[in-house]
């Protein structure tokens, strides 16, 4: 008589082969078809925004300032004279190459934490899940706060601040995934023949947790790209005259009055950025069947 086991048998896909499925999970689940449609745009806007307007986005023109939308300008200007849909279409270059970087930073330290502890478990994992407690523990716009505070601002110390805000749950996340897959026949006998930790985490682990991976890469995307926002918003961000969604719409705030869409153009933006992350997260999340709570998000 035979009994069922829960954690994977089969030794991992090669890599075409995870490509090729991953495509066909994309196709089958619409949310994240128009997810990822949604920030395709925005990074095709973002990389051609220099041949979709002639505005320079930091020159000042103050015989413009607070003009109302118009042929010259399709979206009016800002108390400087800058026009607004220019700044509009460069700042997404800001909010998504700082997004990316301290995005694939983040997970990419969580995954190799977290499968380690998942590998190593007794002491070591005990006392990471402690650590990540404690610094859970902090709300996350305050540990940014307290970073960006102490080390200043810029892209680095932004990208540093992300990862201090959620590497801990990104672990917690990917560890409970991993624990799936450590008691596997594959991994049992990678460690017979001797293997270190991090040959079974690259070879055994990661390519059957991908799935898990790539969804929690667009969830927390869209995290970063709001905290990064308010952070600007708050004056920790973008240094002016960046081009930033954050920071136009804490620039504009007190004229929304006057001219509402030097406030409003960066926040549908922005949201429409976020929506579009959070749709391919869920899509992909439902196709593949990964359950985030389970996992530990």
């Amino acid at each position: 008589m035979t009994t069922l086991d829960t954690a994977p048998s089969a030794p991992p896909a090669t890599a075409p082969a995870r490509a090729a499925r991953a495509w066909r999970t994309v196709r089958s689940s619409r949310a994240a078809v128009i997810g990822l449609a949604i920030v395709a745009l925005h990074v095709l806007i973002a990389v051609l925004a220099p041949l979709l307007t002639s505005y320079d986005p930091i020159a000042n023109d103050s015989a413009q300032a607070l003009s109302g939308p118009g042929w010259d300008h399709w979206a009016g200007t800002d108390q400087y004279g800058r026009d607004v849909l220019a700044r509009v279409l460069y700042g997404g270059r800001y909010a998504l190459g700082v997004s990316v970087a301290a995005t694939l930073v983040t997970v990419a330290l969580g995954t190799v934490v977290g499968c380690a502890a998942a590998l190593r478990g007794g002491w070591f994992d005990d006392v990471l899940g402690r650590v990540l407690d404690a610094v859970l523990a902090v709300p996350s716009i305050l540990a940014l706060l307290v970073v960006v505070t102490a080390l200043g601002t810029g892209p680095a110390v932004i990208v540093l601040a992300i990862a201090v805000v959620y590497v801990p749950q990104v672990v917690r996340v990917v560890r409970g995934a991993a624990l799936a897959v450590v008691p596997a026949d594959y991994v049992t006998a990678a460690r017979a023949r001797g293997e270190g930790t991090w040959s079974i985490l690259r070879r055994e682990v990661l390519p059957n947790i991908t799935d898990v991976v790539c969804v929690e890469f667009a969830m927390r995307a869209s995290w970063v790209v709001l905290l990064i926002s308010s952070l600007s918003f708050l004056g920790f961000g973008a240094d002016p005259p960046t081009p930033d969604w954050g920071l136009m719409v804490a620039e504009n705030r007190t004229a929304i009055t006057v001219v509402p869409m030097a406030s409003l153009a960066p926040i549908i933006a922005l949201a429409t950025l976020v929506v579009g992350l959070n749709l391919a997260a869920d899509g992909l999340s439902k196709a593949w069947g990964v359950d985030r709570i389970r996992e530990g998000s």
